[in-house]
């Protein structure tokens, strides 16, 4: 099993606090770094200071050296998809070629009507996202003149310079719980599937059904990797653990007024628990077809549970 750590960086972290955690990835073994695209604060306080997520990974892309970085994932509503291909090919290029590319359709009006962003419903939005897929494969693969017509967006005489380091392309990541059109784009364009909100059953249905769409068209189902964002919340022994769920409660109670049932809610999709729990649940998904864990980390500043995860799980599942 690989292992990522993602952070939600939306919960009030500044730049300095996300560089170090993706420091601390690198030097723990962590095979990459990701943070989520929001520019809401949430869960939890609600007026918490935001930040970029692409202004903030061309930074960490110059103060690492060996992580991956990417973005789990970036919202088709907040950057036009050509101006999105650029921007992600030089981020490319400041990281020497460890950038991964992880593709949503949005999901939260509030983030969106707060700054004057479109939020269409979700099929237009699915469209837009379809539209970027094509683009990037579009711009980063295709010859000099290359032109599309798509159901949003319409490009002419493409010319695309420079082209990503990683070629053909960074890895481009769809994410979704599984449902079809999520499955069927990433049986056309992705390089992985990321699942999330789900635990390992509800992996290994979404995994059997996208391999039907990759037969579908041709693909062989198993150039499509398979992963899962999961939330983490471990500890030592059990006394470490009671304490950072009462962490988690308090840090999400501020804007749940059932905190204690919102994680309960999650235990059945989360790593939770000592070591040989967290172990247990990893070969769980293991088991689902679960290739590649990103661990979600809902309690940034706790560096301690960081480095207790990569060192219980890291090499050990």
């Amino acid at each position: 099993m690989r292992f990522a750590l993602m952070t939600e960086p939306q919960q009030g972290l500044s730049y300095v606090e996300q560089l170090d955690l993706a420091r601390l990835a690198e030097r723990l073994g962590f095979e990459a770094f990701f943070r989520s695209d929001h520019y809401l604060s949430f869960p939890g306080p609600g007026d918490l200071p935001t930040t970029d997520a692409w202004t903030v990974l061309a930074g960490i892309a110059r103060e690492t050296t060996t992580i991956r970085i990417g973005a789990l994932v970036s919202p088709v509503t907040f950057r036009h998809p050509g101006a999105f291909a650029k921007v992600v090919t030089t981020v490319d290029e400041m990281s020497g070629g460890r950038v991964e590319v992880g593709v949503g359709a949005g999901w939260n009006d509030a983030e969106h009507s707060q700054l004057g962003l479109d939020f269409p419903e979700i099929r237009q939005r699915a469209d837009l996202m379809e539209d970027e897929l094509a683009i990037l494969h579009g711009l980063w693969e295709e010859p000099d003149g290359w032109s599309f017509e798509g159901k949003q967006v319409h490009v002419a005489s493409a010319a695309f310079y420079p082209k990503p380091i990683q070629r053909p392309h960074p890895p481009i990541i769809v994410g979704g719980e599984g449902s079809p059109r999520s499955l069927r784009l990433a049986a056309r364009y992705a390089d992985e599937y990321n699942m999330s909100s789900a635990g390992p059953d509800e992996c290994a249905e979404a995994f059997a059904r996208l391999d039907v769409e990759c037969r579908a068209i041709g693909r062989d189902p198993g150039t499509v990797h398979r992963s899962v964002m999961a939330g983490v919340l471990v500890g030592a022994d059990q006394a470490e653990v009671d304490r950072r769920v009462r962490d988690q409660i308090a840090m999400v109670g501020a804007d749940k007024t059932d905190a204690k049932g919102w994680l309960e809610a999650r235990r059945p999709r989360w790593i939770m628990g000592t070591p040989d729990q967290a172990r247990a649940m990893v070969a769980r998904f293991a088991a689902a077809g679960v290739e590649r864990v990103m661990l979600q980390d809902l309690l940034p500043r706790d560096h301690t549970m960081v480095e207790l995860a990569a060192r219980e799980l890291i090499g050990r599942v």
